[in-house]
Formats: C-alpha cells, sequence, structure tokens
C-alpha cells in the first residue's frame, strides 16, 4: 500500500522523546558546537597553515620570472631541463605545467630560501615526498613560502591534483647538497 504525503506516518513520532534520548541529543550538541568552536581556533593557533605569502600573478608574468630566474643561476642540465642553484636568501621560483615541474632546484642545507609556485596551465598538487608537504598550486597565483632545507638529499615533486594524460609523469626534483659543496664542480652536468 502506497502512503501520500498528507496522510500521516503510522508509528509514535509525535510523542515526546524519552529522557535518555533527549541527555545524547544535548550530549551531541555539544560535542557539535566544541568541534565548531575548534575550527577557526585551529586556523588561527595550530601549525597546519602555510606562513606564505599569496597573490595573484599573470601565469606569462611567472613564466617569464621563472625563465630569468634559470638564466641567472643555472649550472647546468639533466635530459633537457635546467638545474638551478641560486644563492641562499634569495627568491627561488618553481612552475609547474603540463607535465612537469621546471626547474630542477639544488638548494644549500641549512639555508633559507623563498619558494615561489604557480602553474601555467591547469590546477596542480605540489607534494614534496617523502615529507607531508601538499599545496594545490592554482594558474593565477604565486604562493610564496619561506623554507630551510635541514638535510642533504634528492626529494621528489609529485603532482598529486590529476592534470591530464601526461599526469603520472609529472615528478620534478629538488637537490639539497651541503653548505660546503660549490656549483663550479656540477657545471654542465647530464647525468
Amino acid at each position: 500500500m502506497y502512503e501520500s504525503g498528507i496522510a500521516s506516518v503510522q508509528g509514535v513520532w509525535w510523542k515526546p522523546a524519552h529522557r535518555a534520548e533527549k541527555v545524547w541529543i544535548a550530549i551531541a550538541f555539544i560535542w557539535c558546537m566544541v568541534l565548531f568552536a575548534m575550527m577557526p581556533l585551529w586556523h588561527l593557533r595550530g601549525g597546519q597553515n602555510p606562513t606564505g605569502i599569496r597573490h595573484r600573478v599573470e601565469p606569462a608574468d611567472f613564466r617569464e620570472r621563472t625563465n630569468e630566474f634559470i638564466a641567472a643561476y643555472q649550472v647546468g642540465e639533466d635530459a633537457g631541463m635546467p638545474i638551478v642553484e641560486p644563492p641562499p636568501g634569495s627568491d627561488v621560483y618553481l612552475i609547474g605545467m603540463m607535465w612537469q615541474w621546471r626547474p630542477i632546484l639544488r638548494l644549500q642545507a641549512g639555508a633559507e630560501y623563498t619558494l615561489h609556485l604557480s602553474s601555467v596551465d591547469v590546477n596542480h598538487g605540489f607534494n614534496l615526498y617523502p615529507f607531508n608537504v601538499n599545496f594545490q598550486v592554482v594558474p593565477g597565483y604565486d604562493y610564496a613560502l619561506k623554507v630551510t632545507p635541514t638535510e642533504a638529499g634528492e626529494f621528489r615533486i609529485v603532482c598529486n591534483e590529476f592534470c591530464g594524460v601526461g599526469h603520472h609523469l609529472m615528478v620534478g626534483r629538488i637537490e639539497v647538497v651541503p653548505a660546503d659543496a660549490t656549483a663550479a664542480a656540477d657545471v654542465g652536468d647530464d647525468r
């Protein structure tokens, strides 16, 4: 038998709630209010938010800045991809585009840099493997982050936002060298 929306549903829904039900509803409501209050508190006092600077930028302008950065600090190449080694304290530019991170960065351990991230085409995800660093890189925005590499090694940049058919190939690289390493020994690096 079918019921219409006009006829009352059979049951006891109109009877007052039992005392135990009221207690659990009150507990659930109070817990929801605690979690609701924690959202702005955690946003302001938690350590998970990036402390970077964001501003709008034209993708063509960011590409030009990145090319100037590469021209100024390039120390080698790896399979046609420029390797750049900027001096400590400088601005470092990394651009995401289908299907690459450009350029390969070589940074000194213990030195502070300002890393500028942007995309020129579609949304990309910036994930620094094996660390839990994860950013959404959006065209038209420059994300500037203060970074200080603490350990030497080679770290992969993985795009974790689907960006097209070559998405699985979009892997970049950041090389962190000890502070006493020099760029002169690696000029013309063609691994």
